[in-house]
């Protein structure tokens, strides 16, 4: 983990925890950073409206990298850390587990 605060978050965002117009239930507290592009955005729907590029999953052998933020305390997770946690390890904010039903748009 490390903290990151001045990641900037692109894509229709609601507030500071990077809730978006597609997801902004008290859970949506995540950004990725797209394989793609190395942008973040809050969710699939937000990249594919904002960004001139189609999504590249996140090959399983660079799951190492820092591509998960967590919008309540601004820290960076790295892939695996994000698979294997329910909530933010160093603020305790709690994932949506809904998000697993999208991780194979942005993980192989």
């Amino acid at each position: 983990m490390t903290s990151e605060p001045a990641v900037r978050i692109l894509g229709p965002t609601v507030d500071d925890q990077t809730r978006c117009v597609h997801y902004a239930g008290p859970l949506d507290v995540i950004a990725i950073r797209f394989h793609c592009c190395g942008e973040f955005y809050p969710c699939f729907r937000c990249h594919a409206e904002t960004a001139d590029h189609a999504v590249s999953a996140w090959p399983q052998d660079r799951f190492d990298a820092h591509a998960i933020l967590c919008g309540v305390c601004r820290t960076t997770l790295s892939i695996t850390e994000y698979l294997d946690a329910d909530s933010c390890p160093a603020c305790g904010s709690a994932f949506n587990p809904g998000c697993s039903l999208h991780h194979s748009i942005y993980f192989e």
